[in-house]
This record gives C-alpha cells, sequence and structure tokens, in this order.
C-alpha cells in the first residue's frame, strides 16, 4: 500500500473513532449544564419568568420569587454547581451569595432539572431559593443596633452614654383598625406633632406596628403615663438612647444622635438603611461611622398569615453579630461646660464661653447660648473682634522695639484718609495724651494704636496674630473650628480698623481664648479637643462661614459703609517666629494693668490667681448707632477664657461680668 493511501486511511479511523466518541458523550450533559447556569442567572435578576418551570406555573413561580425576597433589598449573586446526572434527571447546587448591611450571607440549596423534550425544566420548591424555606414563607431582614459609642469628658467621665428613655407613640396591635386615625391625632396633640403628618405614619404603618410619635427623657406634668395610655393604643415604652446629661448640654458641639433622614439615608452610600440611628450635627455627625459601628442582621423567614389576628412565628435563617462603636474622647470638663452654659442662660443674642487649659491646649468648655439657636457660636462664628485684638497689635510693637513703658499718643480723635476714629464713650481725660503703651493697652486707646499703624505692617499683624496661635493650623483639635483669619495686606482706613480689630480681621470666640492662652502658656497654643482623633480619621480643623457675623470697617466712629459679607482666608501654617516667654510676661503685664487700673477692676474680686484681661467692643451693620460685639478674654492661672455676646454693648459691661461670675463660680 502506497504511503498516501496509509495516510487517508488512518485519517478516516481517527474520524470515525472521533465521531463515536461524541456520540458516547452526548448523554445531555451540555444542555443540562447551560439549563443550570441559565437558572442562577435568572435568579440573580430575581426573574425566572422566561425558564420551563415544573411544579408552579412559570408566572406563578416569578412571583414567588420577587415575594421570597423582596424584604432583602438586594440582589444575590448566583452560581451553580457540578451538574449530576441520572438519566433524565439533573441536580446541582446553587451558591447564593448576599450583601445584607454590612453582612455577607452565604448559602447553598440543591436545585434539580428534568429532560422533557429537549429541554430541561426547573422542579419549582420553595427550597430552591433557601433551604427549609416552606411554602408561604416570605424572608425580611432585621436590624440588630451597635451599641452606639460612648462620649467622654476629661479624666474619661461620660457625656454621652446610654440614658433611659420612654418612647411614646401608638400601639397598632392594641387598637382596632377604625379607632387608629383618631387615637393617632389625639397622641399628636399630647405630643405637640403636627396631626396630619403623624395620622399618615400611622396609617402607612403594618397592623403590627408600634409608631413612634416623641421621646421622653422623663415625663413632664403635661405628657405623664395616664394621660398616654388614656388614649386608645397609646403606649409609652422603657428603653434607652445615647443622650448627653441634659438636652442642651453643649449640644451645638456634640450634635444629637437620632433616626436617619431620607437625605443621610440617600447620601450614605449604602451604609444607612431606614430606621437606623446616626448623628446629626457636631462630632456625633463628623465621627458617626466610628461611633456607629456595625449593626448586626437577622434574616428572618415569616409565613403568610391565613387568618385575622394571628400572629405568624419566624424563623431566623441568618444572623450577625453588631460591632459595637468606638469610644470618642474629649477634653471637655464637664463642670465648666455646664457651668458655661449656665452663665449664658439668660443671654438674649448668639453668645459664647470658650475656656482653654493653657499648658495642654485642651478646650475646658465650649458652650453657645441659647440666642445661638443652636449654631456653634464658640467655634465656628466669625465676628471682629474688636479691641482684644490689641495684644495683636503690642506683640507686633514689641517685635519693633517697643515696651511696656513706651511713650504713645493718645488723642481724643484721629482721621485717616478723611476717615475720623474716635476712643469709646467715657475714655478718661487723664489717659490721654502721650501715655505710657500699658496706659493705653488699660484703657483701650484706639487712637493710639491707629497711630501706630505707620510702623506696624499688615504684614507685621499677620505674623503675629500666627506668633499667638491664631488664624493658624489646629490639626490636634479634632473639630470643625475657624481659627480667625488676619489679612496679610491692607492699607488706609482698612488697616488702621485692622488695629483696633475690625476691618476684615476676623477671629471665633474659640480663636480669641487660643491667643489669651498663648500668652498665659508663654508659647503659642494649639487648640485640642477630641483625644482619639487620629484614630478616627483626624479632621483638622477648618475654615467655615458663620451664619451671624456682618462686621464693619469701622472703628468707634459711624463707619460710612459696611462692609459686604466677608469669606475667611485660607489657613496658614504656624509662625516661624512664635511668641517667646519674655513678650508674654509684657503681655501678662499689660493684660494685668486692665484690671489694677484700667476698666476691668471688677475682675479683681476673683479669688485665686490675679486675672489678666482684654476688653473689646465691636462695630457692625447699619445702624446709627452701630450694634456691637461685646467681648472680653482673660488669664487666670492656667485657665484661659474667651466671652462674647453678639449685640452686647461693651466688652466691660456686658461680657465682664459674665467673665466673673464663670471664674468666681469655676473656683
Amino acid at each position: 500500500m502506497g504511503k498516501l493511501k496509509k495516510h487517508r486511511l488512518v485519517l478516516g479511523l481517527v474520524t470515525l473513532v472521533m465521531a463515536g466518541s461524541l456520540t458516547a458523550c452526548d448523554d445531555g450533559r451540555a444542555g443540562a449544564e447551560g439549563a443550570a447556569k441559565q437558572l442562577a442567572s435568572s435568579l440573580s435578576a430575581l426573574d425566572v419568568g422566561s425558564l420551563t418551570v415544573e411544579g408552579k406555573d412559570a408566572a406563578a413561580a416569578n412571583e414567588q420569587l420577587k415575594a421570597v425576597f423582596e424584604g432583602l433589598d438586594a440582589k444575590p449573586a448566583v452560581e451553580s454547581g457540578d451538574v449530576k446526572l441520572d438519566g433524565d434527571t439533573a441536580t446541582f447546587p446553587l451558591k447564593y451569595s448576599w450583601n445584607i448591611g454590612s453582612a455577607k450571607w452565604e448559602y447553598s440549596s440543591e436545585a434539580t432539572l428534568k429532560k422533557a423534550g429537549d429541554k430541561w425544566a426547573v422542579q419549582w420548591a420553595p427550597a430552591l431559593l433557601a433551604p427549609e424555606l416552606s411554602e408561604g414563607e416570605t424572608l425580611s431582614v432585621k436590624t440588630v443596633p451597635a451599641q452606639r459609642g460612648q462620649i467622654l469628658g476629661a479624666g474619661d467621665a461620660p457625656i454621652v452614654e446610654d440614658r433611659p428613655v420612654f418612647r411614646v407613640g401608638i400601639d397598632k396591635t392594641k387598637v382596632p383598625a377604625e379607632q387608629a386615625d383618631a387615637s393617632a391625632r389625639a397622641m399628636a396633640a399630647l405630643l405637640g406633632l403636627d396631626a396630619e403628618e403623624y395620622a399618615k405614619q400611622v396609617a402607612a404603618s403594618g397592623p403590627q406596628a408600634f409608631v413612634e410619635g416623641l421621646v421622653l427623657r422623663a415625663y413632664t406634668a403635661d405628657i405623664t403615663e395616664a394621660k398616654i395610655e388614656a388614649i386608645p393604643g397609646g403606649s409609652s415604652i422603657l428603653d434607652s438612647m445615647a443622650l448627653a446629661p441634659t438636652r442642651t448640654f453643649a449640644r451645638a458641639l456634640l450634635g444629637s444622635v437620632g433616626q436617619a433622614s431620607a437625605e443621610q439615608i440617600e447620601n450614605s452610600n449604602g451604609a444607612l438603611r431606614a430606621g437606623d440611628t446616626t448623628g446629626t450635627g457636631g462630632l456625633q455627625q463628623k465621627y458617626d461611622s466610628l461611633l456607629r459601628g456595625k449593626d448586626g442582621v437577622e434574616v428572618l423567614a415569616t409565613p403568610e398569615v391565613k387568618s385575622e389576628g394571628e400572629t405568624p412565628g419566624t424563623k431566623v435563617f441568618f444572623s450577625s453579630l453588631p460591632s459595637p462603636g468606638t469610644t470618642l474622647k474629649t477634653t471637655l470638663d464637664l463642670k465648666l461646660q455646664q457651668l458655661a452654659e449656665e452663665t449664658l442662660a439668660g443671654v438674649g443674642p448668639a453668645s459664647a464661653i470658650v475656656a482653654l487649659k493653657p499648658s495642654t491646649g485642651a478646650v475646658l468648655a465650649a458652650a453657645s447660648g441659647p440666642g445661638s439657636n443652636g449654631y456653634n457660636t464658640a467655634m465656628l462664628g466669625q465676628y471682629a473682634p474688636g479691641s482684644t485684638f490689641k495684644i495683636v497689635d503690642s506683640l507686633a510693637m514689641f517685635r519693633n522695639g517697643a515696651t511696656p513703658d513706651s511713650k504713645v499718643e493718645c488723642p481724643s480723635t484721629l482721621t485717616v484718609d478723611g476717615r475720623t476714629f474716635k476712643n469709646a464713650e467715657g475714655y478718661p481725660e487723664s489717659s490721654l495724651g502721650s501715655v505710657p503703651l500699658r496706659d493705653a493697652f488699660a484703657h483701650s486707646c484706639n487712637t493710639a494704636f491707629i497711630n501706630a499703624r505707620d510702623s506696624i505692617s499688615q504684614d507685621q499683624l499677620e505674623s503675629a496674630a500666627q506668633a499667638l496661635g491664631v488664624a493658624v493650623e489646629a490639626p490636634k483639635l479634632g473639630a470643625d473650628a475657624f481659627l480667625g483669619s488676619v489679612p496679610g495686606a491692607a492699607e488706609g482706613t482698612e488697616h488702621a480698623a485692622s488695629m483696633i480689630g475690625q476691618g476684615k480681621v476676623l477671629f471665633s470666640p474659640l480663636s480669641a481664648a487660643v491667643m489669651a492662652a498663648s500668652v498665659a502658656n508663654g508659647a503659642p497654643v494649639s487648640p485640642q479637643l477630641v483625644l482619639n482623633a487620629d484614630a478616627a480619621q483626624s479632621p483638622a480643623a477648618t475654615q467655615n462661614p458663620s451664619s451671624g457675623a456682618t462686621p464693619t470697617e469701622g472703628g468707634a466712629a459711624s463707619p460710612s459703609s459696611a462692609s459686604a459679607s466677608v469669606s475667611a482666608v485660607p489657613v496658614s501654617p504656624a509662625s516661624t517666629k512664635p511668641i517667646t516667654k519674655e513678650e508674654a510676661a509684657a503681655l501678662s503685664d499689660m493684660m494685668r494693668a486692665v484690671v489694677t487700673s484700667g476698666h476691668a477692676g471688677f475682675l479683681a474680686e476673683v479669688p485665686g490667681t490675679p486675672v489678666g484681661a482684654k476688653t473689646g467692643t465691636a462695630e457692625f451693620g447699619n445702624d446709627n448707632p452701630p450694634k456691637t460685639h461685646a467681648w472680653i478674654v482673660a488669664t487666670h492661672g492656667d485657665l484661659a477664657v474667651a466671652v462674647f455676646v453678639e449685640e452686647g454693648g461693651l466688652g466691660a459691661t456686658t461680657s465682664g461680668p459674665l467673665l466673673k461670675s464663670f471664674l468666681t463660680a469655676a473656683g
């Protein structure tokens, strides 16, 4: 046989063998595996309407699929496993993977296909969707709340912790359906809620629901347990909630905790679900992910309710344990914070008291008065600091060779570029003329400091402010705050206004306290509030707009025009030339003179370490006479305090008595 014929014979035999092999393997496996993958893909999409189904109509199977998984509010990832063939029957595992909240739920179920003609039909049963799932059962998710982390104060004293509360509302299991609307409206009237809105909530809730209306720390004279229970379905449930010692305690600083709003849920990228608890405002919001921890979840199977009044049992298909939130440690002194709030309790306008410990920078109190209407005036307010800024002026003058005994000129009025500046009403005649810088500082001579404008540049003012820890970053603070802004360039009347803490110079009460603290410390103070901020995404202090500050350029004279709303300039790095102990000693000498010979003599009565102070009054707005911000800053041993009242008259007469009361009670 020739080579060509042999080659053809071999090829023919190979072809015959391969054909026989394919015929032998064509047992339906390829079709079964394809049907298995199609089933897995359809389950992943929650749509089996296009499949061939036995045991239930395809449309009914599809409806059951959606009903079973609707309460999970998610779609699974489903994969089919190895197919086992037994004649016209194929079995294989379905591997499910769900993301339920922060947990992953994984399980396998067994699926069966039967060949009918040239198609493989799914043998439908509830257990195909989840093992042990019975006919009529549906799955739902129950959140197991994590214990929220505490917020601690100085010495790890609890500030925000779980405290007993009463959740008041309508229990729909205890009121006939036809009575629910009337009960909801009666409860709304008792609790002071919008009746229409609360009635809608009650109507929209299921027959087993408790519809919360209000959370109380304790019953009141108007809302008693008897009045609640007198309403059909009215109920109060004893529970606990993360709360501060009082309803208003440091609220603007700490924020609050409550059920997540629709907006918060939408912006959470899936981290929050309806009914979740989250922080709103302040530290509670900034560190919410740290404090909240991770909720656990339970996947429950609930059977269909077949008769009225029946309470179906549930089966737990999956559970994950919650992870408690992390404790947030702060420097707040509970006694001083409460004292600051009590001191401001009767002040009508926006107000604030900030107390720091100069040796460490610890923020001991940051209270915003009731007139701030929930705004964090203490740390975020932006206001012209008035004559408290003369501490900065004086440091700049020292760096040009002046001392507290240097002579300065203090005329009764001074005109700059056609604009007249004068001293405050009642300025003593004896302190006019050529006087020591100490005396001009003690009596707050505007004209003496404006007179220094030609020798003190705006750039020098900015540098001196930074040397005192103002208008710089505060990397240890751990909270949103405005640390002040001092423009590095200004000319003419604007520069003159800067010399008396107006123009575009802006402080918050926090930055004013930092300035005083740096004097007491003999070195720049960097404030610190959150001690474990590094472990909690450490936010640096930021420049935030204030809702209440619209300063003017004026001195004590009426300004010719109000400035536009001033935007803060970006924070600067720390000064390369910080205040020295010698410079701080000279400033302390002059601040003490404000008490011993100036117009803060009332502070001489404060017991303990001698007090040093500086008052300030800053005009704002277009009224004639203009409204004024009232300021005073003080040092008292290892304590530095700033007191601010937005519409307060003079610093000495309005903020001064508040400071005296605070320091005396602080001991």
